[in-house]
């Protein structure tokens, strides 16, 4: 007798396996780094690769010296973490710095309000994301990417230091990205400065109790990393950089007049 309804093949309590995506399913930059593809499509993929990289670079040339400040999009208007970003933008403006994020909001948009209130430059690396990404409004350049590695290098290539406040995922790539290019000789030891003690100190102790203990890392490796709460002390470590290296700072004296 045929039954007129299928039987499941498995209990409704038993959780099913995740469905798997086919490669060709995969769009963008997900296809590109999923593995071989023609020798074709691989040329034109370097050929626009190559293009934005060009256009980053005329675009961020006269920028002017410039400190990147990392942060989790997800702090909003208010957060102590956002108020922090935001004194951070201030001071690095004070200090004639450009401040370069990512462009999106949370830490991001913090930093480069900061900056726009106290009359410095604001400059915006932002992101082509599957959702949509507005850009701050406290922008006075943006500088659009495609590609997540490129507008990575944007983002260190051009900065004197690396202020890192309290992020996810993204931040812990930028930040280990920075520290594992000055450990292996690639970009000058500028500062990374860990803005945050009570975010921070956590993974500090890890670094030294587990990575340094192991042996993965030398205790030298951490010379060169900072963690603070103060603006203060963040603008003196910056003060000895741009003393050493003799930076074209522009200080900004006083706020713009409403």
């Amino acid at each position: 007798m045929r039954l007129p309804w299928k039987i499941p093949l498995r209990p409704f309590w038993v959780p099913q396996e995740p469905r798997m995506r086919r490669l060709s399913d995969i769009p963008g930059e997900a296809q590109f780094l999923a593995g071989r593809h023609s020798r074709w499509y691989e040329f034109v993929r370097v050929v626009r690769i190559a293009a934005e990289f060009i256009r980053g670079f005329r675009a961020l040339h006269f920028v002017g010296p410039c400190v990147t400040v990392f942060g989790s999009a997800r702090f909003p208007e208010g957060h102590p973490y956002y108020e922090l970003a935001r004194e951070v933008g201030r001071t690095l403006a004070k200090q004639g710095y450009t401040v370069i994020t990512g462009g999106g909001p949370g830490i991001m948009e913090a930093a480069n309000r900061g900056a726009k209130e106290e009359g410095g430059r604001s400059v915006g690396c932002t992101i082509q994301l599957p959702r949509e990404q507005k850009p701050s409004p406290y922008l006075d350049k943006v500088v659009p990417f495609y590609y997540f590695f490129v507008r990575k290098v944007m983002l260190i290539k051009y900065s004197y230091a690396y202020v890192i406040l309290p992020g996810g995922w993204g931040t812990l790539d930028e930040m280990t990205e920075a520290l594992t290019l000055i450990q292996t000789g690639k970009l000058y030891d500028f500062p990374v400065i860990l803005m945050g003690k009570d975010y921070w100190t956590g993974l500090n102790r890890w670094m030294c109790d587990t990575l340094v203990a192991q042996g993965t890392i030398e205790s030298k490796d951490l010379e060169f990393l900072a963690i603070t709460d103060s603006c203060e002390e963040m603008s003196a470590i910056l003060k000895r950089t741009s003393d050493l290296l003799q930076l074209p700072l522009c200080p900004v004296s006083s706020p713009p007049s409403a």
